[in-house]
């Protein structure tokens, strides 16, 4: 790794590695994950939802396509002997991609060219990262997946503008999932929660930031989370949306 990485990476691992942030996961996890369950972990990063969500007793499976992360992933992993580490990408089918890193936000990876291109200019955040490498990388389906691990109970999605193409890869209803939304892409999860409605009968609500408490007192049925979206997605920044399939009786998970 050259001098850019290693500092880029050492300040990821300060961040998001850091031991006393698992209390405040787990708890807030704790109603979506399931014991004894799958638990897919879709752009896995380093590892600290990977680890909440294998402390709560989720089956995890997580996926991390950049090669420098994955050792530090399976490290933190170890002692979850059920837990899975793949480098694999996921999108809407299997074969190969290009994915973009940036050596001093290894916190981003991206498949989708069209993102990287157009999100420095509408989020401030991403002004100043830069994209210096392309590596190749497999590809496989939530379907894959589902076919080797069984049905997740919860799924987490963050894959920097590739959500869409995940879900595209799904042919049935999750009972629980997220997954990341950010100020001047909207589109994307309005996408997302378009091809969620084709799947199945969602209830939303969603984060700000890294706040890992929900934003909205009450879950919301599509149209309220696009408007909410709509409204305050700009003021937001980024965070995540959370869908959890209903049923007759309510929703699949309890609250």
């Amino acid at each position: 790794m050259n001098i850019r990485q290693v500092i880029g990476l050492g300040r990821s691992m300060l961040i998001y590695a850091a031991p006393w942030r698992q209390p405040a996961l787990r708890r807030f996890y704790r109603p979506l994950i399931e014991s004894g369950r799958p638990v897919f972990d879709i752009g896995a990063h380093l590892g600290d939802r990977s680890q909440a969500f294998a402390a709560l007793g989720g089956r995890v499976v997580a996926l991390e396509p950049q090669p420098a992360l994955r050792p530090f992933l399976a490290w933190r992993l170890r002692h979850y002997a059920d837990a899975v580490v793949l480098g694999d990408a996921v999108g809407a089918s299997r074969g190969e991609a290009r994915l973009a890193l940036s050596d001093r936000h290894p916190t981003l990876a991206s498949l989708d060219a069209d993102w990287r291109a157009s999100i420095g200019a509408r989020n401030a955040s991403f002004a100043d990262v830069q994209w210096e490498r392309e590596v190749t990388v497999q590809l496989i389906t939530l379907e894959t997946l589902i076919d080797r691990y069984g049905l997740p109970g919860f799924c987490k999605i963050d894959v920097e503008g590739a959500e869409v193409a995940v879900l595209e890869g799904l042919e049935q209803a999750l009972p629980a999932l997220s997954f990341e939304y950010v100020a001047g892409r909207v589109d994307q999860a309005l996408a997302c929660i378009q091809r969620l409605e084709t799947l199945g009968d969602y209830h939303y609500n969603v984060t700000v930031g890294e706040r890992r408490r929900m934003a909205l007192a009450e879950w919301q049925d599509a149209r309220g989370l696009r408007e909410w979206l709509s409204e305050h997605a700009g003021a937001a920044g980024s965070g995540d949306v959370y869908a959890r399939l209903m049923t007759r009786d309510g929703p699949d998970r309890p609250r």
